[in-house]
This record gives C-alpha cells, structure tokens and sequence, in this order.
C-alpha cells in the first residue's frame, strides 16, 4: 500500500491484522474487504509495533503465536501504547486458558483456529460498532454519587465495557449489581442488542434447562410449541445471570458447556444452535467459598469469574447519601406529580451514620415510608423510621479487629486509595500488588478483610 493510499483512506475502517500464516492473512483480509473495511497485514510483532505507530486503526486482530513473540505481548503493548484501540486474539481451538488469559490483560474478545468467518465478522462488527457508539460518553451516568468508591468503580466499568470478557459483579444484597450489569451493556459494542436478566435462583429446577435453552414441540408434557430459550433471546446482546451462586450442580455442568461451545441445545432438540451473547453474573455470595464448599463447580467458576468487579456497600461511602437521597426523592416527587420534599440536616446526619445493611434498596425504601409519613415538604428525624439493625450487622462478614491492631494507616483513606490503585494496577493480584506496596501478603488481606473488601 502506498503512502498516498494510507493519508487518503479513513482511519475509521482501519483494521490490522497480525498472523504469521499468510494463507490465514489473505483469509482474513478478503472477509473484511467484503465488509467494506480497508486493512493492514503484519506477521510479526515489530511489523506490528511499526504499523501502530504510523498509522491509527479501529481494530487489532492478532493471532497468538508469532515468530518473535506472542499475541499477549501486543495486547500489552497496545493496552499501554493505544489504550482506547481494541484487540482480539486468534488462538488454537482448546487453548480457552490462554484466551482468557489475553482477555485479563485488556482483549476485546477471541476467535479460535480454524476461523470461522461468521465468528469473524461478528467480532469485528461488534468492535467497531462499540468504538463509534461509546466515542465521548460519559461512563457511570446511572452511578449516583461523588465518593473516591464510587469513581473507581465508574472507571472499572468504562474499562470492562470496552471488551468482552465475562465479568462477576459481586456485592451485597441491594448494592444496584443489575443497575452496574446494565451500565456495562450499554456502553458497549453490544447496547444496541438485548440484555436479558434473570435470577437463577427464582427458576425451577425442574425448568432450568427449558428456560436457558429453550425446548421444542413436544419435548416434554406441556411442550405445545417450540419455545427460546434466555439464550437466544440475548443473542447478540448480554446475558445477565443475577445470583448466579444459586444455581444447582446439575444446571452448572449445562451452562458451563453453553458458554465454552458458544452454542446451546434446546430440549429435545437434536442439535447445537450457535449463540453469541456475554455473560455477566453477579451474586452476594463468596462463589470462592462455594467452590471450597463443593456447592459451585470450579470450571464453571473460573470461566465467568475472569474478571471480578466489587461493588461497595453503601455503608462504605456515606458521603453519597446525600445524592442518592436527592434523587430518590425527585424519582419519587415525579411519579406523584408534587415538587420533590427534601431532607432536613438532623434528618440526613441521621441517615449518614445509618450502617444501611440493605443498602440502596434500603434507602430507597425508607425514603417512600418518609414521604408517606411526611406531612410538610421538609423530611424530619421524626420521619424517618429506622429499624433496628443489630440482627442484621451480626450477619454481615466480620473479621479479627485485634490482628494487626496496631496499624493505623489500616483506617486512613489515603491508604485504602494507594492499596485499590496498586490492585487495579495488578490487576487484584494480591501478591504482586503486596510487593510494590512494600508490605506483607498478610498485612495486605489483612487490609482487604477490614474493608469488606476480600
């Protein structure tokens, strides 16, 4: 390509390709040709360095093993180098470990050999679609608050938007896990596609399997027409498994299945169908303990745990109650047609110091009792009804207050804030992080355990 063509083509269709094979190369560049995209071919890594560094693509598609490296090289250097380019890697059919592995480091998503040019095509339209919808948005805006918590967890967020890897939301019960699963569809690739919710743990055993996959006529009693499944009805969007801990051994071994073959049977159906959805998950439970209990299959674990995004307790940042309960209540004025009330300072100094363990659920429930009892348009500590919550902390996680209880810094904010940042940058390997903190493993989980964080 000459140095004319490359100032007078659009960067906006660019997409490079990096495979040592060049039968694989000339595949793959016919198949976007045919979607109308212009692209560049490397077969190694520092053809590869070069080409980023001359030109600017919308997609980096490599493959994973090179003559002078590995796709995971790239995928760190771009992720260093060009943070907002996505990559996908080619990998060899059964390397599912490596695949993850390259998705840990920032990867929009992987193909495996041999290339299947449906799953190509999806895969680029899904990334190209996600770096034009996304351009210039302003990541968290359903995320009420102003707290150092909460812009973490917005930059986590714009982060795993970008990709496809599955992600565990954990948190509380009431701490707006759905709410943080529908942020990261809409900022993405997919949000023009479904995003279909369910709670595993209100479906029947009996019809687990029917409802994720879908059955055909006559497949069992009561079978009077074919119907789809949660599966094919999230096809081409996101799949939201809400308390995913719940779900029984027998239905784990199924899903696991789904999700490694990317394909799903209906019952009594007498073949795979293709689907192509991402897996969010969420649950208030430690899925970690599960495993050790024997309540949670350890594949099944490692393959929608890849990424893990902890949401705080409300408790954890009070300073937001002040936002939330503003909007709260104009939510609440709309729906009744008056002007929103508002708190009293008595009334919000109360709510501040309130351990919340229902959390935002909580507030919001509290806040429409408040409305109710509230005769003026100012909310009163009279208003407020809080119920005891001494049963309910008791049950919250504790752990040893007197280990390491001549640690201050273990309480200061500056510290929390250095410990999180060195564990995004590691990617929350504690080992690592504990090495350039200059502190123990130990006195690292100890940190992790007081802030409800481990």
């Amino acid at each position: 390509m000459s140095s004319e063509d490359r100032r007078t083509r659009s960067p906006a269709t660019d997409v490079l390709v990096v495979d040592d094979e060049e039968d694989i190369r000339e595949l793959i560049e016919l198949s976007l040709l045919r979607m109308g995209l212009a692209c560049d071919t490397a077969g190694t890594v520092e053809q590869a360095r070069q080409l980023l560094e001359r030109q600017r693509y919308r997609l980096c598609l490599t493959d994973m093993r090179l003559p002078d490296g590995d796709g995971l090289e790239l995928v760190e250097y771009i992720q260093s180098r060009h943070p907002g380019l996505p990559v996908a890697v080619i990998t060899a059919f059964g390397s599912i470990e490596t695949a993850i592995r390259a998705l840990k480091l920032g990867a929009f998503d992987f193909v495996t050999k041999p290339v299947e040019l449906k799953s190509l095509r999806e895969l680029v339209g899904n990334a190209l679609r996600g770096g034009k919808e996304n351009a210039g948005e302003h990541t968290g805006r359903d995320l009420i608050g102003r707290s150092a918590a909460l812009a973490q967890l917005r930059a986590q967020i714009d982060k795993l938007a970008r990709n496809q890897a599955p992600v565990f939301i954990h948190g509380e019960s009431g701490t707006g896990k759905e709410v943080i699963a529908r942020l990261i569809h809409s900022l993405g690739p997919r949000a023009g596609a479904p995003f279909v919710p369910v709670n595993c743990g209100a479906i029947s055993p009996e019809l687990m399997e029917s409802e994720f996959f879908g059955h055909k006529k006559g497949s069992f009693t009561g079978a009077a027409s074919d119907k789809q499944g949660l599966f094919q009805a999230a096809s081409g969007g996101t799949l939201f498994l809400d308390e995913v801990g719940e779900l029984p051994l027998s239905m784990q071994v199924k899903l696991l299945r789904a999700i490694q073959e990317r394909a799903v049977r209906p019952v009594g159906g007498h073949g795979e169908e293709p689907v192509d959805v991402r897996i969010l998950s969420a649950s208030h439970r430690d899925l970690g303990q599960l495993v050790a209990d024997r309540q949670f299959r350890q594949d099944l674990y490692f393959r929608i745990n890849v990424i893990t995004l902890r949401v705080p307790a409300l408790r954890e940042r009070p300073e937001d109650i002040p936002d939330l309960a503003a909007h709260v209540l104009a939510r609440l004025a709309g729906r009744e047609g008056t002007a929103p009330r508002r708190l009293s300072a008595a009334a919000l100094a109360t709510l501040q110091q309130h351990p919340f363990p229902g959390n935002v659920r909580e507030l919001e429930n509290l806040l429409e009792r408040a409305c109710a009892l509230c005769d003026g348009e100012e909310i009163g500590l009279q208003d407020i009804d809080l119920h005891p919550t001494e049963g309910l902390m008791r049950a919250l996680p504790r752990h040893d207050e007197h280990e390491f209880a001549d640690d201050p810094e273990a309480d200061s904010d500056d510290e929390r804030i250095r410990v999180l940042r060195m564990l995004d940058e590691t990617r929350w390997n504690r080992s690592a992080a504990a090495r350039r903190l200059g502190m123990t493993l130990r006195q690292l989980r100890y940190r992790l355990q007081k802030w409800g964080m481990e």
